[in-house]
């Protein structure tokens, strides 16, 4: 393998994100987030309904088994989102997310962002772009946490 088809840190977590999405859920779109600290992977999440829930794809989840638009009703919706997973999944085994750097499929909506510095992550890198608030663009700021998006 030469030096040049080596992926950089950023395109190797994003596209083990893509990965982790396939394990999504819902049936209405597949999310993924990774936290890495030290270029290690600590924690995955992905949408779709709580654990013990039946699945979204199989009715699982009202809102999206509905004609609900897209970002209509989100309040009904019992998904949980790829980067409260992420989080939940590390506190769920006593590991740390504060300092790490969050990848996620697409960018944060205002509720992750709020879980996101809480959590004390420091830096959030995502690919696309869905819903992305001026609002939320402020608080990471405020929050002294990074926020770029990837591209390829």
């Amino acid at each position: 393998m030469t030096g040049n088809s080596r992926p950089d840190w950023d395109t190797y977590f994003i596209d083990i994100a893509h990965v982790v999405a396939k394990r999504s859920n819902c049936s209405r779109r597949h999310v993924a987030a990774l936290i890495v600290k030290e270029r290690r992977i600590i924690s995955t999440g992905y949408n779709g309904t709580p654990k013990g829930i039946r699945n979204c794809f199989e009715g699982g989840c009202p809102r999206c088994a509905g004609d609900a638009e897209s970002g209509a009703s989100l309040g009904e919706c019992i998904c949980a989102h790829a980067e409260e997973n992420a989080i939940v999944q590390a506190a769920y085994h006593g590991i740390s997310v504060r300092g790490g750097v969050l990848y996620s499929t697409i960018s944060p909506c205002l509720m992750c962002a709020k879980m996101i510095i809480n959590a004390g992550i420091a830096e959030v890198i995502y690919e696309d772009e869905y819903h992305f608030s001026e609002r939320t663009r402020a608080l990471f700021e405020e929050a002294g946490v990074k926020c770029r998006q990837y591209s390829r």
